[in-house]
């Protein structure tokens, strides 16, 4: 089984193909976004970070900054800092570099403020974009996918239909090679241990343990019971009663393969297999985390709706509600509606998934970029001082 994509100086294939501008720290937004507009295929990874972090916290920032540039949609990276910030352009850029992907630095500082920057960062983009608009699409070994898994504004068809519909279509994808990675650490609070059975290593499960006792501790930190802010007001109002009932729903979207690898947020996906990834439950972030360590293409379940897209990577939006297919059809790519009424089966779900992810792969737009939808957001781990 092969998809068509782009080739990457690295051996990687990406099924995009974007120039990123990335703001090194948030006062370089704007100079990223007013670059981005003038030019085609480009797209600016705008934050609100940068600045003022310490310790495990600036890390996390540089590895998923460095991460996005090396993700294999993006064919080439231009990098607007400030000029003062502790992650300079330059710094980042060396951890990108290895990738083969051309790089471009810029600081505002240095070129004298606001509209020579964007003037000279244009320039810079123009000879970016140049060097990777001509790429060709090439037929690829499906083992060349990393896919990532998430799921939002779940309700109780999440649990029957979409996330076990997507979880057969995980098992598909690792029997032909790919990586598939799957997070949302505060969604697999009480039951992580259905996940541990499927980890052969002893290490990876302790760490999976350790990520779900410092999701815990942090909450109560903040004098909250994690099973108490959990389900959302959303999710209990779409039939989830509590925080067993939703984690035993999101972790059916991993499908039933064994777990080679448990990351930190941002980390690499670079095992062939089912991997969890150590993420919010906040889907923005969850979704970059996992485009950073890698992911070219995201399934996305949903039962209540939500139009989330991301700004690197298609999001495949699935739904089993059919309430929400009628009222948000715009925004839903495939109708599992039928699989709730009795018409479908779970398999006939998994293989319409699959099949349009081939789709996707070879460059259909999904619902969410046709109509826009990039969002984008960083995880934290400490306080800007």
């Amino acid at each position: 089984m092969t998809f068509s994509g782009f080739p990457r100086p690295d051996g990687a294939v990406g099924v995009r193909n974007y120039l990123a501008v990335i703001p090194t720290v948030v006062c370089a937004n704007h100079v990223s976004k007013s670059i981005a507009r003038e030019i085609p295929g480009s797209v600016a990874l705008a934050h609100e970070h940068g600045c003022n972090q310490i310790g495990a916290d600036a890390d996390l920032f540089k590895r998923t900054l460095a991460g996005l540039g090396k993700n294999p949609n993006v064919g080439a990276v231009l990098l607007v800092g400030l000029g003062c910030e502790e992650f300079n352009p330059w710094e980042i850029a060396e951890l990108i570099i290895p990738s083969g992907k051309e790089v471009c630095c810029l600081s505002i500082q240095e070129e004298g403020g606001t509209s020579k920057a964007i003037a000279r960062g244009i320039k810079l983009a123009q000879e970016l974009y140049s060097g990777i608009r001509d790429i060709q699409r090439r037929e690829c070994p499906l083992h060349m996918l990393t896919v990532g898994i998430e799921c939002g504004g779940s309700d109780y068809t999440s649990g029957i239909v979409s996330n076990p519909a997507a979880g057969l279509c995980a098992d598909s994808l690792v029997r032909q090679g790919a990586r598939v990675v799957f997070s949302e650490t505060t969604e697999i609070v009480g039951a992580e241990h259905l996940l541990m059975s499927r980890i052969a290593s002893e290490t990876k499960r302790a760490l999976l343990q350790q990520m779900v006792n410092r999701v815990e501790e942090d909450a109560r930190r903040m004098n909250c019971d994690i099973r108490g802010a959990q389900p959302t007001p959303g999710n209990i109002a779409g039939g989830l009663s509590t925080i067993e009932e939703k984690s035993l729903g999101a972790i059916c979207k991993s499908g039933s393969s064994p777990i080679v690898d448990v990351l930190e947020y941002a980390e690499p996906c670079t095992l062939p297999g089912v991997s969890f990834m150590d993420t919010p439950g906040h889907d923005v972030t969850s979704m970059v985390g996992m485009v950073a360590g890698g992911a070219q293409l995201l399934l996305f379940t949903t039962g209540r709706g939500t139009p989330t897209g991301n700004a690197l990577a298609p999001v495949i939006k699935l739904c089993a509600n059919p309430e929400t297919v009628k009222k948000m059809a715009e925004n839903i790519d495939i109708d599992l509606s039928q699989v709730v009424y009795g018409n479908s089966t779970l398999d006939f779900a998994a293989n319409e998934i699959y099949d349009y992810l081939l789709k996707v792969a070879a460059g259909e737009k999904t619902r969410a970029e046709m109509l826009g939808h990039c969002e984008f957001g960083i995880h934290r781990v400490g306080p800007t001082l």
